[in-house]
C-alpha cells in the first residue's frame, strides 16, 4: 500500500519547532529547571492517544501527562480511581511513540504506589520499560517522600502533586480547595519535602494563588498549577476540558479554547445525512 493510500495513519509527525526552541531537540527535566530560573513560563497538557499527543508536541507544549484523567476521560468511570497499570500503560506506550520534543510523564495509579516505597519503584519501572515513559508522577505530601527518593534514587524521575490529590478525595471530602488559611503552611512544608525528596517538578491542584506563589517562590524546583493561579511555572489542563471535547459544567479554572464536541457533532452530522442521502461515496471516493 502506497503512502498517498494509506487510510489508518502513518505514525507520527515531524514535530515543528516552535519559535526560540530549536536548540532544545528533546525537553528535559532540567530544561525545566532552567526555564524557571530564566523567569519563562510552560504548558502541559493531558495526552491519552497518537494523534492528541501529535498535535500538542508539533504546537510546542513543553510537557504531556498521561494522567489517570484517562480513567474519567477515556475509559468511562465517573473518577480517576478505578484506573490500572495495565490499563495506562498502552497509553503512555502510544504519547511516548508519537512525541519528538516533548516530555512525557506518565501518572502512577490509585493503589500502585502507596503501600510501600518498593512498591512505588516497581510500578514505576514498567512505565519506563514498557511505556518508554520519561519520568513519572504521583500523589502526597510528607507522608510519600519515601516513595519520592527511591525513584529518584533508583534513577526515576518524579513529578510530585500537592493540594488537592484525586486520588483522595473520598479523604479529602471530596472537590475541596486545600491549603487555606492555617493549612497554607502545610502546603509550604509539603512542597519543600517533595524537593528534598529528589522531585523534579510539583504540581499544585486547587491552591489559593497567593499560597501557590509563595510554593513557588520558596523552592527551586518549578511548580506546576491547575487550579493555583498565575504564579506558577507552569499550568496544566486535561485537554478534553480545555478544548471542548468534554461538554457540561467545568471546573472554575478550565479556559475553554475550542469547542471540539461541536465540531465533531456538525461533522458527524454532515457524514451522516451524507450516508443515508446516497451522495457519499460519490465517484471520486470510488475505485
Amino acid at each position: 500500500m502506497s503512502e498517498e493510500t494509506a487510510p489508518y495513519g502513518t505514525g507520527p509527525a515531524k514535530a515543528q519547532q516552535t519559535e526560540g526552541a530549536a536548540a532544545i531537540k528533546r525537553i528535559r527535566t532540567h530544561h525545566l529547571r532552567e526555564m524557571k530560573q530564566r523567569g519563562e513560563r510552560f504548558a502541559m497538557l493531558t495526552a491519552y492517544e497518537q494523534y492528541a499527543a501529535q498535535t500538542f508536541d508539533e504546537a510546542g507544549i513543553e510537557v504531556l501527562l498521561v494522567g489517570d484523567s484517562a480513567s474519567n476521560n477515556v475509559f468511562g468511570n465517573e473518577t480517576s480511581l478505578p484506573v490500572t497499570v495495565d490499563e495506562l500503560i498502552p497509553l503512555a506506550r502510544a504519547v511516548t511513540r508519537s512525541v519528538r520534543r516533548a516530555l512525557v510523564v506518565a501518572d502512577l495509579p490509585f493503589g500502585s504506589y502507596q503501600a510501600s516505597p518498593e512498591q512505588a519503584y516497581l510500578t514505576a519501572v514498567r512505565f519506563m520499560k514498557e511505556a518508554n515513559a520519561h519520568a513519572v508522577k504521583l500523589e502526597g505530601g510528607v507522608e510519600m517522600a519515601p516513595q519520592v527518593r527511591k525513584l529518584t534514587e533508583g534513577g526515576i524521575p518524579v513529578m510530585a502533586h500537592i493540594g488537592f490529590t484525586p486520588q483522595s478525595e473520598h479523604n479529602l471530602g471530596g472537590y475541596r480547595v486545600q491549603g487555606r488559611g492555617d493549612a497554607a503552611k502545610r502546603v509550604i512544608e509539603e512542597a519543600r519535602a517533595m524537593e528534598e525528596a529528589g522531585a523534579f517538578s510539583i504540581v499544585m491542584e486547587m491552591v489559593p494563588g497567593d499560597v501557590a506563589a509563595d510554593v513557588t517562590a520558596s523552592v527551586s524546583i518549578p511548580t506546576i498549577g491547575i487550579g493555583a493561579g498565575a504564579g506558577c511555572d507552569g499550568q496544566v489542563l486535561v485537554w478534553q476540558d480545555a478544548f471542548g471535547l468534554r461538554t457540561g459544567r467545568m471546573p472554575r479554572f478550565v479556559r475553554q479554547y475550542a469547542d471540539l464536541h461541536g465540531v465533531l457533532l456538525d461533522a458527524a452530522r454532515a457524514y451522516a445525512a451524507d450516508v443515508r442521502a446516497g451522495t457519499f461515496p460519490a465517484e471520486e471516493h470510488t475505485f
